[in-house]
C-alpha cells in the first residue's frame, strides 16, 4: 500500500505563491475567530447583565465582536499572501485622525467600559458626584444619567464620573444617621437615654447589630446635649431617620422631660441683686443705674431699662 505523502500535499501550490496549507490555515483562523467572537460575546453578556442597560450590553458586545473580527481576518489573510500593509497604514492614519478628532469621545467611551468591570455604582444606587446627588438610572458607553431627588435629569460624562470622588449612598449594607437632642438640666439624662433606647429598640429598621448608641455629649450652654447613634439598613434608611426623631421626642415628652430653651443668667453680684430684688418687691420705677447708684460694682456703659 503506497503512502500518501502529507507534506507534499500541504506544500502542493494552488496559485501564485499559496499552498493547500495555506489554504487551511486560513478556514481554521476564520472559524477561530468566530468561535472566540462568540465566547467572548456570551462572557460579555453575563458579566454586564443587570449591571447596565441591555443597549449598552448590545452595542458593547457589537463593538467588540466586530474588532475581533477585524482582527481575525487580517491573521488570516496573511495565509492568502494578500499583502495588507498598504490598507494598514491608511487605516492607522485614519484612526490617528480620527482619534485626535474624538478625543473627549474615546476616553468617555474607555471610562464607560471600565465603570462596568469596575462597577463603582449600579443602576439605581443613590450616589453624590461633582456636587450631584440622586439616583443613577442609566449607565452608558459614554455617559451616565443620575435623577436627582427633585426629579431632574443630570448627564455625566464616564470620564468626569470615573476620575471623580463617587459616594454611594447604598453600596453597604448599613448606613448610620444621628441626632442632637438638647434636654434640660433639671431632667434626668439617665432616664431620657433610658427612653430613647426603647424607642429605638422598638422600632423596625434600627438595626440591633451594630448596636444603637445613645450618650452625653457635652453639657451645653442651655442644656444637656444627648448624641444617637442609629444604624439602619441602607435601603430603609431615610424611613428610618425621618421617623425616629419625632418618636424620641414624643417618648420624653412622656417622661416629662423637654427641650430646653435659650436661657441667659446676668450676675450683678451679692449687694447689688439685694438692691434689686428689694425694688422689684417695692415695685419702684426706677432705672438700674438709680437702684445700684452709680456705684462701682455698676459698669459705666449698663444698659439702662425701667425695672
Amino acid at each position: 500500500m503506497a503512502e500518501i505523502d502529507t507534506n507534499g500535499i500541504f506544500n502542493s501550490l494552488v496559485y501564485g505563491q499559496v499552498t493547500v496549507g495555506n489554504i487551511i490555515l486560513f478556514i481554521l483562523f476564520i472559524v477561530i475567530t468566530f468561535i472566540l467572537a462568540r465566547v467572548i460575546s456570551g462572557l460579555i453578556r453575563r458579566t454586564l447583565a443587570g449591571k447596565t442597560e441591555a443597549k449598552t450590553i448590545d452595542l458593547t458586545v457589537k463593538s467588540i465582536r466586530t474588532i475581533i473580527y477585524a482582527v481575525g481576518i487580517i491573521v488570516a489573510c496573511t495565509q492568502l499572501k494578500i499583502d495588507l500593509s498598504g490598507l494598514l497604514v491608511a487605516g492607522g492614519v485614519v484612526g490617528v485622525a480620527v482619534g485626535f478628532a474624538s478625543q473627549n469621545t474615546l476616553s468617555n467611551l474607555v471610562a464607560g467600559i471600565l465603570l462596568m468591570f469596575e462597577r463603582p455604582v449600579n443602576v439605581g444606587d443613590s450616589i453624590i458626584v461633582n456636587g450631584t446627588e440622586g439616583y443613577v438610572e442609566g449607565i452608558g458607553l459614554l455617559s451616565t444619567r443620575v435623577r436627582t431627588y427633585s426629579g431632574l435629569y443630570v448627564r455625566i460624562p464616564n470620564d468626569s464620573l470615573f476620575t471623580s470622588e463617587i459616594t454611594n449612598l447604598v453600596s453597604n449594607v448599613a448606613r448610620r444617621f444621628d441626632y442632637n437632642i438638647s434636654i434640660r438640666y433639671s431632667d434626668d439624662a439617665k432616664k431620657a437615654i433610658k427612653a430613647a433606647k426603647r424607642v429605638i429598640e422598638e422600632h423596625p429598621y434600627a438595626l440591633k447589630n451594630p448596636a444603637p448608641s445613645v450618650y452625653v455629649d457635652s453639657l451645653g450652654a442651655h442644656g444637656i446635649e444627648l448624641k444617637v447613634r442609629i444604624w439602619s439598613p441602607s435601603g430603609f434608611w431615610w424611613d428610618a431617620r425621618t421617623e425616629l426623631l419625632w418618636t424620641i421626642f414624643k417618648a420624653l415628652r412622656h417622661e416629662d422631660i423637654d427641650v430646653p430653651f435659650d436661657q441667659l443668667t446676668v450676675w450683678f453680684g451679692e449687694e447689688d441683686a439685694a438692691k434689686l430684688q428689694s425694688s422689684l418687691e417695692e415695685g419702684t420705677d426706677m432705672t438700674v443705674e438709680e437702684i445700684l447708684g452709680k456705684s462701682e460694682k455698676a459698669p459705666e456703659n449698663a444698659n439702662t431699662g425701667r425695672v
